[in-house]
């Protein structure tokens, strides 16, 4: 499949991207653990585990293109099965976000935890759909949605890195839960 070799070079650069991105993470969750706050396990179900998630799914999809198939199909239903995956797994993160009370996420949280990376994963399974008949077109789909997800997991740990070094550590863990409950009992 000569379409799916020229896109070797990229594929191999944004999944060695992720997989180290995702070594950074755990460096940083483990010094960051230090000083928990009261629910910090919801919001970072809602915050920081997507962003482990997004780096996976670039890592597999560097993978998964990288497997000498004899056809495109099984690699576009795996890829197709991880954007239809992604879809759910958003719808999952919304209701994180809603649920958890550390933190009241503003524009930008909303646009880069939950419709951005939608984008992605339904662009990654659009791309499975038009694979067949289309390959060109698919597989810029796939690398479109591997980019996306890349940078939008390089923006969401920068992100929570930021809180926590300049929010979080500035204040006893107490200031920190009342600045967001008074910002939730104003947001009613």
């Amino acid at each position: 499949m000569s379409e799916l070799a020229k896109w070797d070079a990229f594929f191999v650069i944004v999944g060695s991207a992720a997989g180290a991105l995702i070594g950074l993470q755990f460096v940083v969750l483990t010094l960051i653990a230090e000083r928990p706050v009261d629910g910090s396990a919801e919001a970072g179900a809602a915050f920081t585990s997507p962003t482990i998630v997004h780096f996976g799914s670039v890592l597999f999809l560097s993978a998964l293109l990288h497997v000498p198939w004899q056809t495109i199909t099984m690699a576009a239903v795996l890829w197709g099965l991880l954007g239809f995956g992604g879809i759910v797994y958003q719808a999952i993160i919304v209701r994180r976000m809603r649920k958890q009370l550390v933190y009241a996420p503003i524009f930008e949280d909303w646009l880069f935890h939950a419709a951005l990376p939608f984008v992605a994963y339904a662009l990654l399974a659009f791309a499975s759909l038009a694979a067949r008949s289309r390959l060109h077109d698919a597989l810029f789909g796939v690398g479109g949605a591997a980019l996306l997800l890349l940078f939008i997991g390089i923006h969401n740990a920068w992100d929570n890195v930021s809180y926590h070094v300049f929010v979080h550590r500035l204040r006893p863990p107490q200031a920190i839960h009342n600045t967001t409950t008074e910002s939730r009992a104003s947001d009613k």
